[in-house]
């Protein structure tokens, strides 16, 4: 059997439609999430958290935390008081799994966040938090 150039170029222009087709019927299904719902609203904001993060590096005794098999530890500057604010994961492949908390310094000047209440993921760890009036911002990214 023999094919003649015009039979060649149909079938090739019908397996490019189909591509396309797949291609836009893929794009319709392929879950995208934002960073937050309320994206224009936080941009204007930017400028603040810069503010923040400055200042939580300029602190002598920092914000740091370690990551465990038992869950995350954070420790907050032992020199400041009345610490209070919220805690976010981010999870930039499923907002599913995003979580916020509010801050809860015990006596010793650390957060447990034990990792059962947290699923398995790679997150981004947001710290929006106050003391004595001044806001802070600390970030970092997290293997759980």
């Amino acid at each position: 059997m023999k094919l003649s150039w015009g039979t060649g170029i149909w079938a090739f222009y019908g397996l490019f439609v189909l591509m396309i087709l797949a291609m836009v019927g893929m794009s319709i299904v392929q879950k995208i999430d934002l960073v937050t719902d309320n994206y224009y609203e936080e941009e204007v904001k930017f400028q603040g958290k810069i503010d923040k993060i400055n200042r939580a590096k300029q602190l002598t005794t920092p914000l740091s935390w370690e990551v465990t098999d038992a869950g995350i530890r954070i420790h907050y500057p032992t020199e400041l008081k009345g610490i209070s604010g919220k805690i976010n994961l981010y999870c930039p492949a499923d907002n599913r799994k995003d979580m916020s908390m509010p801050i809860q310094v015990g006596t010793d000047g650390t957060q447990f966040i034990p990792s059962q209440k947290i699923h398995t993921g790679r997150y981004q760890l947001q710290i929006d938090w106050q003391a004595n009036g001044i806001g802070y911002w600390n970030e970092g990214t997290l293997n759980i």
